[in-house]
């Protein structure tokens, strides 16, 4: 089976100002309980969003370069038995190839940040 290249943060703006200002993101509250950084495919971000940040405003996507961060991401089964990128380290801006404010399409999917 082929893994994603690219998997998606969902940040708050002071998460994304964290990232932004610092070179490096180390999680969440729920991904510092967890011990890993929660990250989704694109065919899993928009449920993602829905089930865990509803109502939520000024909330940004992150596309991270998953092969950039090698054998820190690991693939776990989560909501409804599908595999989820977990990254076990902080995450670097540097892995970071293309960032948005949160939008979503005329359809409720949520857009993908543009990458270089």
């Amino acid at each position: 089976m082929t893994r994603a290249q690219t998997g998606y943060k969902v940040l708050t703006a002071d998460q994304m100002a964290v990232l932004e200002k610092d070179g490096v993101f180390t999680g969440a509250p729920v991904d510092i309980q967890d011990g890993y950084i929660h990250l989704s495919t694109a065919e899993q971000l928009t449920e993602t969003v829905d089930r865990h940040f509803a109502r939520q405003d000024g909330l940004w996507v992150a596309a991270v370069d998953l092969v950039a961060l090698g054998d820190a991401v690991k693939w776990e089964e989560s909501r409804g038995g599908a595999s989820f990128p977990h990254l076990y380290a902080p995450l670097p801006l540097s892995a970071v190839v293309g960032y948005s404010e949160l939008v979503r399409d005329a359809d409720g999917t949520v857009r993908l940040p543009v990458t270089g």
